[in-house]
């Protein structure tokens, strides 16, 4: 765009005719004076304003948001309130939770001391069984080498008899010695 001398002088010609200062010229109550009809313009719009009841209207709508503001705090407040007995109790049930964990806690570790005595009673038990069979066994078998020994000595007292008997008598003394034995059978049967 190309701005001429005339154009220029035309632009500032309109800036400075227009201006308020030349606009407001002559007597304020005269309708030349645009101070003047902006004054009619705007009483006549508050007047209008009045006619359609809009600040009653405009009040209306602001006493109904002030209403709906005022519900909603005391909702807000309501639900405050229910929130805060619901944390209170859940803490409470937190704490009832916490306290029944301690108990069962407590309850584990006195069963667990209880069982570990039980534990080592039946242990003792045991070792006092084990050592009372060990001893039977011992005695069993101390009972059966005597046993065996005393066999073994019948045994070979009974051959060193027979060895002895067998060099020193002779056949008539050993009839003589079976007829003495089978009368005195006969003796005690009878």
């Amino acid at each position: 765009m190309r701005f001429t001398k005339s154009s220029t002088a035309a632009a500032v010609l309109a800036a400075t005719s227009a201006s308020p200062a030349f606009a407001a010229s002559g007597p304020f109550f005269s309708l030349g004076n645009t101070d003047f009809v902006v004054l009619l313009a705007f009483l006549l719009f508050i007047a209008v304003l009045f006619y359609f009841k809009v600040p009653s209207l405009l009040g209306g709508m602001l006493d109904k948001r002030a209403e709906g503001i005022k519900t909603e705090i005391e909702e807000a407040r309501k639900l405050r309130e229910d929130a805060q007995t619901l944390l209170a109790s859940y803490e409470r049930k937190q704490k009832e939770v916490q306290e029944q964990a301690d108990r069962i806690v407590a309850a584990a570790k006195q069963e667990a001391a209880a069982a570990g005595e039980q534990a080592r009673l039946d242990l003792a038990k045991s070792v006092e069984r084990r050592l009372a069979a060990a001893v039977e066994q011992i005695g069993s078998a101390e009972a059966a080498a005597i046993k065996e020994v005393r066999d073994q000595a019948i045994l070979i007292a009974i051959a060193a008899s027979r060895d002895i008997i067998g060099k020193q008598m002779t056949a008539a003394d050993g009839n003589k010695l079976i007829d003495d034995g089978i009368a005195q059978v006969d003796a005690k049967l009878h």
